[in-house]
């Protein structure tokens, strides 16, 4: 079976706007490359020629939906990444909390959690931080919209640039936090017996509606419009406790937008009072 060449105009136009009614997320023309090399594996797999007939597979067939949102999303993230981020989380932000806070369990959701570097690095902090602060309990959620890659975040299996940053700068979290496998490290249990995965689109509320003390929605507003940015921000929101933080990533900014949540330094935002 021979693939089209590439993507009719007609046909780009259909699954960008498909893309934008699945997932949200504003793609444009010129990612039609893109596109062509994400859909590419799955068509020669359902031995579908042409980019018109997987078009038109997805449009009718409901079960190869989740295939296609698993093709068209990005997830690209390592360990720790961003380390001012996690230095204000481990420095500032832990402590603070539980200052404010002692007796209650911290709530946090990772709200595209990707592969669940993101996750783990935020459990690997909480449990350093209840080492030396005992009475410290803590929960993290963790979303995103393809069930593949929440596959690999229960998984909790990562090897190269994933965890590059973590063997340099804390061997000694690797040693406590992982273990080895066939592939390369392994998440061990203590950790993701605080973490709960699930499926969820950020346009969408939450299924099961909490208020957490902190929220990671890094690199994420990035692949939306304005529009779309503003109903993310809002279903956000509506989960974000008063006195929660709101982290964003390092090329995100919500200051044109319409929300509640006010600058409080790069990348962190909290709710105006």
């Amino acid at each position: 079976m021979k693939l089209a060449a590439g993507i009719q105009p007609e046909t780009l136009t259909a699954l960008i706007a498909l893309v934008r009614e699945h997932t949200g997320i504003a793609m444009s023309e010129r990612k039609s490359v893109l596109l062509e090399g994400r859909l590419r594996p799955r068509m020669q797999a359902l031995e579908i020629a042409s980019y018109q007939a997987y078009l038109d597979k997805v449009v009718k067939d409901r079960n190869e939906v989740p295939h296609f949102i698993d093709l068209v999303t990005t997830n690209d993230t390592v360990f720790f990444r961003t380390p001012q981020v996690w230095d204000y989380v481990e420095q500032e932000f832990l402590p603070q909390w539980q200052r404010d806070h002692a007796g209650n369990t911290l709530k946090v959701w990772s709200a595209a959690a990707s592969s669940g570097e993101e996750l783990y690095s935020m459990a690997i902090l909480c449990e350093e931080f209840k080492a030396v602060t005992p009475a410290f309990t803590y929960q993290i959620y963790a979303t995103d919209i393809s069930q593949q890659i929440l596959a690999q975040a229960r998984a909790g299996r990562y090897a190269g640039r994933s965890v590059e940053r973590i063997r340099a700068s804390h061997p000694e979290w690797v040693k406590k936090y992982f273990q080895a496998s066939t592939h390369g490290l392994q998440i061990v249990d203590a950790l993701k017996k605080h973490v709960e995965l699930a499926q969820h689109n950020l346009l969408t509320p939450l299924k099961q509606p909490k208020q957490f003390d902190l929220v990671f929605l890094r690199n994420v507003l990035i692949y939306f419009d304005q529009e779309h940015q503003q109903t993310v921000l809002q279903q956000v929101r509506h989960s974000m406790a008063p006195h929660a933080r709101l982290i964003l990533g390092e090329s995100e900014s919500i200051s044109g937008l319409d929300t509640a949540c006010h600058f409080d330094r790069p990348m962190i935002y909290r709710l105006e009072k």
